[in-house]
């Protein structure tokens, strides 16, 4: 079965590919309600906003969901958002994080040749400008670009995402 895509995709003028993010598991994430919390992630590329699943009690769920975005500008950070699920009011938000694809997509654009499958291609440190818990690789992996990386939210007292990006070549696009 294909994974959705992004509400209104049309291969129109502009698109440049496809970003499929995999949705790993979160870690060690805040609590909303008095047994956990009612997770779930909603990711934003421009105008385009996708959600995973809500996982019940937990502030360690596992939902190993992908979710494709057309990508019409490269140079445009990911956002992803965390949410408690709430039945009889606002659902209550759990931190946020942004995710540069631009490490992703230098590596798309090289002419690389006979890689062997698992090389790492580049390596992103954490840094001010980022939000990554820890070193990300952009690998070799199956035929394809890939880059794990787990995500340390802002704007929360604790919580990280772990999440797998990899970009999709569309013929004739940009």
């Amino acid at each position: 079965m294909r994974p959705p895509l992004a509400e209104g995709l049309s291969v129109m003028d502009g698109l440049a590919g496809l970003l499929k993010v995999r949705v790993v598991r979160g870690i060690n994430l805040a609590y909303r309600d008095a047994r956990g919390s009612d997770p779930y992630v909603v990711l934003r590329l421009g105008k385009k906003k996708l959600k995973t699943s809500v996982k019940k009690r937990s502030v360690n769920p596992i939902w190993h969901e992908e979710l494709t975005l057309t990508v019409t500008d490269p140079g445009q950070p990911l956002k992803l958002e965390v949410f408690d699920k709430d039945t009889f009011s606002r659902d209550d938000p759990m931190g946020d994080a942004e995710i540069d694809v631009a490490p992703l997509m230098e590596v798309v654009h090289m002419n690389l040749d006979e890689l062997k499958n698992g090389a790492i291609i580049k390596s992103v440190r954490p840094n001010t400008r980022n939000c990554l818990a820890d070193e990300s690789h952009v690998c070799w992996r199956n035929g394809r670009f890939v880059q794990d990386m787990i995500l340390r939210l802002k704007n929360v007292e604790s919580g990280e995402i772990q999440l797998q990006l990899q970009w999709v070549s569309i013929p004739g696009a940009k």
